[in-house]
């Protein structure tokens, strides 16, 4: 008999009768039973990739502004959706939320099985109206400084959004390297953090944070990263490399040049430390 034969035994004894070495037929008869586990979608099987929402159908909801569509056009939701990852069932803070642009895109996307607080340090009528017109029961409004802006007891998040205001925190009495550390330990370990704003021109630092409300990227990305954030990509979305930086965004008649930077919360303080 040939060897090959007691691939379809069931013990020892039929290989040591076809003169076969036992530690053989066991270990082909292990690797059958390995295949056969990935084939039926045992524990050895790749998991699947998630599915990327339809962020594009988002923005048709009608819980959204009609001015919410002319904004549209130069803040391109779909392109920060996808760099922010943003998948259904997350818990996400929107850091400086403003009237509720951002928080409300991000909210449609994490569906009702997600969470959405809204944070910012003082009252907002608009953000007021545009929730009681259009009511989500996943948004939380929270009103909190900047240097403590979510509660410690509050749910760990999987994603912190802080859009086009960074540069406003610099000109304000706020402790950023304390604000920073609040959004790093908000995270859940793996959780990201994406950061939108002007660029100001390079070397700057806060120099042109009241005067043009723009931001040296260089100057954001070494205070978040003091406080334990790891860069994980940048993204061009927002880019306009013919913009001169020398104006204020809202006096220029075209887009301003902006950046965006994700990063993350490493999984360990050990592969925060890895340069």
């Amino acid at each position: 008999m040939a060897c090959t034969a007691v691939l379809m035994g069931n013990s020892d004894s039929t290989a040591a009768r076809a003169g076969c070495p036992r530690r053989a037929a066991s270990g082909r008869w292990a690797a059958v039973l390995a295949l056969l586990a990935v084939a039926l979608g045992g524990p050895h099987q790749a998991q699947a990739a998630p599915v990327e929402p339809d962020y594009a159908a988002l923005l048709a909801s009608p819980l959204r502004l009609e001015e919410d569509h002319k904004t549209d056009e130069r803040r391109h939701p779909v392109e920060l959706l996808r760099f922010a990852q943003v998948q259904a069932g997350m818990k996400v803070l929107d850091v400086s939320a403003g009237a509720g642009y951002t928080t409300q895109l991000l909210a449609l996307a994490v569906g009702p099985e997600g969470t959405v607080w809204a944070q910012n340090a003082k009252p907002k009528p608009k953000l007021d109206q545009r929730l009681a017109a259009h009511p989500q029961a996943n948004i939380q409004v929270l009103l909190r400084p900047f240097d403590d802006p979510y509660p410690a007891q509050a749910p760990r998040l999987d994603l912190i959004t802080f859009i086009l205001n960074y540069h406003d925190v610099a000109n304000e009495a706020v402790d950023r390297a304390r604000m920073n550390r609040q959004l790093f330990e908000a995270l859940k370990p793996g959780g990201h953090l994406v950061l939108v704003d002007h660029a100001a021109q390079a070397g700057s630092g806060a120099r042109d944070t009241k005067r043009l409300h723009r931001i040296d990227e260089a100057l954001v990305l070494s205070e978040l990263t003091a406080a334990g954030f790891v860069l994980d990509a940048r993204s061009s979305f927002l880019a306009n490399p013919a913009d001169p930086r020398d104006q204020a965004f809202f006096d220029r008649k075209e887009p301003s040049d902006q950046f965006a930077l994700r990063l993350l919360r490493p999984l360990s303080s050990a592969a925060a430390s890895t340069p």
